[in-house]
């Protein structure tokens, strides 16, 4: 695999705070593709500033769809999606240089540096995530609030850190955080619904902001990290929050 079969994909709706530290880290690609939701901020301008970026527009209706309509857009064998908060650092790119993939090989996931404002976290919850994919066996499928990528073939996973700090003010995360949970109480109660242990301690209601702030200030570390610290583990603890009173709510109206 050479950079050059790489094309990045970043989905953006008014990410000014955000996209010129994540481009900055694409200066390799020969074509990045931003798929804009129709920001009316700065982003769009920010995207003219780089040569090798295209900007397309769509309306948003969904990020699954969203996702897979920037993926049929890339015309290289391997893609890269990165969210605008992402920043990809020096030896990810010499990593993604020297990557060869095995037999049947289809995606790498990567792990990531939370850093908030600037500022890097002993530890997060924030998962590895498969970035780099081969465009022709890999698809996003809906999965509550988020979307997921169904890997159709063995993965493996990449040494390097991608950084995530998202620098969107504190209000925007409010407002994305309760449309995350309406999405989220739909897959917890959902025919469907996950049997995983965080998703049980979250339909049980109170227990999952209570084990989300310890496991966070003193299992992550986040207690070590200063203000931080205290602020990345308030705001997890205000999403299962949230959360909590949605399902609540639900129970409580039959």
């Amino acid at each position: 695999m050479t950079l050059r079969e790489i094309t990045p994909l970043i989905l953006t709706w008014n990410e000014e705070p955000n996209l010129r530290r994540c481009l900055d880290g694409l200066g390799w690609a020969v074509r990045v593709v931003v798929v804009d939701s129709g920001s009316t901020d700065a982003t769009q301008t920010i995207c003219g500033e780089y040569p090798n970026v295209e900007l397309v527009v769509r309306p948003f209706d969904n990020h699954t769809a969203q996702w897979n309509h920037a993926v049929d857009l890339a015309t290289t064998p391997w893609v890269l999606s990165l969210d605008a908060d992402y920043g990809v650092t020096e030896d990810f790119v010499s990593e993604l240089a020297t990557l060869e993939p095995a037999a049947g090989e289809v995606a790498w996931y990567a792990p990531f540096r939370f850093l908030i404002y600037g500022r890097p976290l002993r530890g997060s919850l924030y998962p590895p995530r498969a970035v780099l994919f081969d465009r022709m066996k890999c698809r996003y499928v809906a999965d509550g609030h988020t979307q997921l990528l169904e890997v159709a073939g063995p993965s493996g996973m990449m040494k390097s850190r991608l950084d995530h700090d998202d620098r969107k003010p504190l209000a925007r995360w409010f407002d994305s955080q309760r449309k995350y949970a309406q999405l989220e109480v739909e897959k917890l109660l959902g025919e469907d619904r996950p049997a995983g242990l965080a998703d049980r301690l979250r339909r049980m209601v109170w227990p999952a902001p209570i084990v989300t702030f310890l496991y966070t200030l003193f299992v992550k570390g986040a207690i070590l990290d200063g203000w931080p610290g205290w602020f990345y583990t308030l705001q997890r603890t205000c999403a299962e929050v949230m959360l909590a009173l949605l399902l609540l709510e639900k129970r409580l109206r039959g």
